[in-house]
């Protein structure tokens, strides 16, 4: 049956995504302050080139995944999964990623704060798909 791989694949790119972004919730964007204005706008262009080498992939994969457990599955947990999910890329497109361009601009303290502050959403949605995800595995 398809369902065990597919809950294995979606599982694992999930996990990938909430050691991601407990990362990048206490350690890398809190580093953001730590680079000097001058060079902010290249490293943060750099910084967004790099990353999205790593985030792209498993978010790909796993909202392909969550997608199709949601398709197959439809029980209230795989559209927990998937509503958990929703809020990720919602934030993500209406929060995150204008933050990152206002500071691949210039360095803003105001949008390097607020991403910090904005980003402990995904990483309570991402935590919660990762406790969804186990449940996923063990039924």
């Amino acid at each position: 049956m398809i369902l065990g791989p597919l809950t294995a694949v979606h599982a694992a790119a999930t996990f990938v995504m909430v050691g991601v972004i407990w990362f990048v919730q206490v350690v890398h964007y809190p580093l953001f302050a730590a680079v000097g204005r001058a060079e902010f706008a290249a490293w943060q262009a750099a910084n967004l080139r790099r990353t999205t080498w790593v985030v792209a992939p498993a978010m790909a994969i796993e909202a392909l995944a969550a997608g199709a457990l949601t398709l197959l599955r439809g029980d209230a947990l795989a559209w927990l999964g998937g509503t958990l999910l929703a809020v990720v890329w919602l934030s993500t497109a209406l929060v995150q990623v204008p933050c990152h361009g206002r500071l691949e601009r210039s360095f803003d303290a105001a949008a390097a704060r607020r991403l910090v502050r904005s980003n402990w959403l995904r990483t309570g949605a991402w935590s919660a798909r990762g406790a969804v995800a186990l449940e996923l595995l063990s039924g």
